[in-house]
């Protein structure tokens, strides 16, 4: 379980550092940075799903999950040194992992 969980984070930061080379407006720096990031950004999605419900969370799919993730990574930037998101830049990166993570799940299900 504990492999499990640092592979999925290893995989998640390298997802991020792929976005911060493809998309305008995200930039990461680093590998160390990356990892803070998606640990990050893991956490707060945990704390929001946990208060508002599972229909908010990406998983949900829909565009409140869209949005939810958009505003995680947006504010992420305040929390990882290295990281810079623009708006735009959230939005594009939050489309651009829901479509990884489509098909190369990072969560167990």
């Amino acid at each position: 379980m504990v492999i499990g969980a640092i592979i999925r984070f290893i995989v998640s930061a390298i997802v991020l550092l792929l976005v911060g080379f493809l998309v305008p407006g995200f930039r990461i720096m680093g590998f160390v940075n990356a990892l803070l990031a998606a640990v990050a950004i893991a956490a707060i999605g945990w704390l929001i799903e946990a208060l508002l419900g599972r229909n908010v969370s990406p998983q949900a799919r829909g565009l409140v999950g869209f949005l939810t993730s958009a505003v995680v990574i947006y504010a992420v930037q305040f929390i990882v040194p290295g990281m810079s998101v623009s708006i735009l830049g959230a939005l594009l990166a939050s489309l651009i992992i829901g479509i990884v993570d489509a098909f190369v799940p990072t969560e167990l299900r």
